[in-house]
């Protein structure tokens, strides 16, 4: 398999053969610790936060030295770029991108605009992941929020109605498909309604289930299916559910999960969850990570970079399911082998969208 062909190889790749947890680490560069661990353990993938990230040739280096040590070139490598807030790539060396809800007010005006704008941006986006060798983006938010929630969502969400969050989605979804980048949709199924910070403490929502279901599912019903088709990825919410699971957050929740995410919403693709270091989830990350494995995600994501707890998390993880390297095999191969550069006239129409959007 060579990386100068990111097409050749997906369906030999036995994806089984690797842990299924996504993992962060220290710094710029790994360490010698990092380097013998993930050697040994094989973490299916990486993600990268702003303590990894110093310039270009850095981060290339990085991702290459990952992917080198588990053996595997097309080893998935995520991050953060929602724009806004959420963005870990920064100027100087990458441009600064909007919030969400800039291309919702935009849509709101015009929604052809709209959706050509968030294509666009999410293109451009997703080409500056790619000169990095990233392929998979944690977005879109297809959180929809609900008056009085916690701003933990809050403009990172393309609106208020699902419609309009429905129809950026997908324009988000193709721009980064076009681009070679994996989308993961979060949170789902919802967490919109979340009056408190999961990264701090666990939220619990009280809503009855039709109700949910006419609202806070509906984004991801919309976009459990690719531009293409496939089924690609989605990230769970630290989330209690009160009418569906009283008892556990929905990313250890076998109700949530099969009931809800696989059967009602229908996706079938790569359940990821979010960060098992948040405080919304009681107990040790290894702990966290096996319920959350036995409760029907198929990957896991610690992203602190702590050894001890990584050795710990290993140890606990059973190996990735079938079903889950099916899904993550079928993801992989959805994306194009050789993805067409956004042109000129193209990125100078997206500066025309931008400056069209309402104060």
């Amino acid at each position: 398999m060579s990386a100068a062909d990111p097409g050749a190889g997906v369906s030999a790749i036995d994806w089984g053969g690797y842990a299924p947890v996504v993992v962060g680490c220290a710094g710029p560069q790994l360490t010698a610790e990092e380097r013998v661990l993930f050697g040994v353990r094989k973490p299916l993938g990486l993600i990268l936060f702003a303590r990894n990230i110093d310039s270009p040739a850095q981060v290339r280096s990085l991702v290459a030295d990952f992917r080198g040590i588990v053996g595997n070139d097309l080893a998935p490598v995520l991050i953060d770029q929602e724009g806004g807030r959420v963005a870990r790539l920064k100027p100087p060396h990458w441009p600064k991108y909007p919030p969400g809800a800039v291309f919702g007010r935009l849509y709101a005006q015009d929604r052809a605009a709209g959706e050509e704008a968030a294509y666009l941006n999410y293109r451009l986006i997703g080409a500056d992941l790619a000169a990095l060798g990233i392929d998979v983006d944690c977005a879109p938010v297809a959180d929809l929020p609900v008056e009085g929630a916690h701003d933990v969502i809050g403009d990172r969400a393309y609106g208020r109605d699902a419609g309009t969050v429905a129809a950026i989605g997908h324009a988000v979804m193709r721009g980064l498909v076009d681009a070679g980048v994996l989308p993961v949709i979060k949170h789902i199924p919802g967490h919109g309604r979340s009056h408190v910070d999961s990264h701090l403490d666990l939220p619990v929502v009280d809503t009855d289930l039709a109700e949910m279901a006419h609202s806070d599912f509906r984004p991801f019903v919309a976009l459990k299916d690719a531009p293409g088709g496939t089924p690609l990825w989605a990230m769970t919410a630290h989330i209690v559910y009160s009418a569906i699971d009283p008892g556990q957050p929905a990313t250890m929740s076998p109700q949530v999960i099969g009931e809800i995410i696989r059967q009602r919403i229908g996706f079938d693709g790569v359940l990821v969850t979010d960060d098992l270091n948040m405080k919304a989830l009681k107990g040790s990350p290894a702990e966290s990570g096996r319920a959350a494995l036995q409760a029907g995600c198929d990957l896991v994501l610690h992203c602190s970079g702590d050894l001890p707890e990584m050795q710990a998390l290993f140890a606990a993880l059973p190996a990735m399911t079938d079903a889950a390297a099916r899904r993550v095999a079928a993801a992989r191969a959805a994306l194009p082998v050789r993805p067409a550069p956004l042109s000129a006239g193209e990125e100078a129409r997206y500066r025309q969208l931008m400056d069209r959007v309402p104060a």
